[in-house]
């Protein structure tokens, strides 16, 4: 389980706690012949049901546990308990890597209610799960996308919490993944000669992924191609830039190579951001 999930799940448990319902029959949420976990449960009340669907997350019995919170819905649609069905609900879904149905009723949940007490966590947990469906970069990122447009959500809505710090964090992998993509295409329009769209695709990599590990190459990259291309103050400038801000990268050391044996290790005057950098030079 997501270490982040944890305080949540037994903040749930609380309305329990507080409404006395700590106690049931321990035959809840289990299978009698074939029934189903929901209509097996002996204590329909809302309080009952619930209480049997948390039990069956704390087993990891998911299927169980979201079938349970579905019925809760549609038995006591007007309880406070069937808004909190709704959140377990999803929750249920993501643990069983069921991502799809999660972003679905955790869209249903926002909508439906926007001030409740654990919004924050809806939109978290809806950011997780498109995190989850992440591909390696050789594929589409689509899915990428989707999932850096969720977690930086997260951080605009929720700046101060728990959730936005862990959402910063995965926001690097995400754009790292990004990142990777554009390499991979520009890489590919270098191999083919296509090169003035492989310019393209490597300054992206450094205009707007600049905190991944693919700067170095990328403006190593950018430094063979102006090269090739009989370009050598542009060589030497994608050169300096990489020795300024990547000074002990093995990719400096290969950019500094291709360069004319009286090229002399350009020195920036002034320290400051790559995207300072970069601007200046073009």
């Amino acid at each position: 389980m997501n270490a982040a999930l944890r305080p949540f799940l037994l903040l749930l448990l609380l309305p329990l706690a507080a409404c006395g319902v700590t106690q049931w029959d321990g035959r809840m949420g289990t299978l009698f012949g074939a029934a189903s976990p929901a209509t097996a449960i002996q204590d329909r009340s809302p309080e009952g049901m619930y209480a049997a669907g948390i039990e069956a997350l704390q087993e990891r019995r998911y299927p169980a546990a979201v079938e349970i919170f579905d019925t809760l819905e549609r038995e006591h649609p007007f309880s406070t308990w069937s808004t909190n069905a709704k959140l377990m609900a999803a929750y249920g879904e993501y643990m069983r890597n069921r991502y799809t149905e999660a972003i679905g009723g955790l869209d249903r949940f926002i909508q439906l209610h926007p001030s409740h007490r654990d919004i924050a966590y809806a939109y978290y947990l809806r950011a997780l799960s498109h995190y989850e469906q992440i591909a390696d970069s050789q594929r589409d990122q689509r899915g990428t996308e989707l999932a850096l447009a969720a977690l930086q959500d997260v951080t605009n809505r929720f700046p101060d919490t728990a959730y936005a710090r862990d959402a910063r964090l995965k926001m690097d992998l995400a754009r790292d993944h990004l990142a990777g993509k554009e390499m991979n295409i520009g890489r590919f329009y270098q191999r083919q000669g296509i090169l003035n769209a492989a310019i393209g695709r490597f300054r992206r990599v450094v205009e707007d992924y600049q905190t991944t590990n693919h700067v170095p190459e990328a403006l190593h990259r950018l430094t063979e191609i102006y090269t090739a291309l009989g370009l050598p103050d542009e060589a030497r400038r994608s050169a300096s830039v990489l020795g300024h801000n990547f000074p002990g990268s093995s990719w400096y050391q290969d950019s500094f190579a291709l360069l004319t044996p009286g090229a002399q290790r350009a020195e920036m005057d002034q320290p400051g951001m790559l995207r300072r950098a970069w601007r200046t030079i073009f």
